[in-house]
């Protein structure tokens, strides 16, 4: 059950501060946006709003959980690190990199035998309809 909670608790976490930072910034501070920019903080606007539905669901929303999981831990090895290795740190990887780090909580809340015996180890579901 703690695990529950705890992902309840990041969930939550996703939905008030990333959400009230880029909510903020679509509202207040789009204008001199160039369209990609604008495009990634929609979408994190919209991935704090649906984090709510975890607070309630936690495990049927454990996929958005993993697909955050995913994404920063591919961008902390492929951006972040080859910067670092690479002598190319600057203030905006910096920043990034902040926001990013704290991922490292949810490997240790996650219930990964959960994870494997639902996404993994389960029967695919059919292709068709069985008639």
């Amino acid at each position: 059950m703690w695990r529950i909670n705890a992902i309840r608790l990041l969930f939550l976490l996703m939905a008030v501060i990333m959400g009230s930072v880029v909510w903020r910034q679509l509202l207040l501070d789009w204008a001199d946006w160039p369209l990609w920019k604008g495009v990634g903080k929609s979408m994190l606007a919209a991935l704090a709003l649906i984090s709510l539905i975890g607070v309630r669901y936690p495990l049927q929303m454990l996929p958005l959980m993993l697909y955050e999981i995913a994404w920063k831990t591919v961008w902390l090895i492929l951006i972040a690190l080859r910067a670092w290795l690479n002598g190319r740190w600057n203030a905006d990887i910096d920043s990034m990199f902040y926001d990013c780090i704290g991922i490292i909580v949810a490997y240790f809340v996650v219930p990964w035998r959960y994870v494997w015996a639902r996404y993994f180890a389960e029967s695919m579901e059919p292709l068709r309809r069985q008639r």
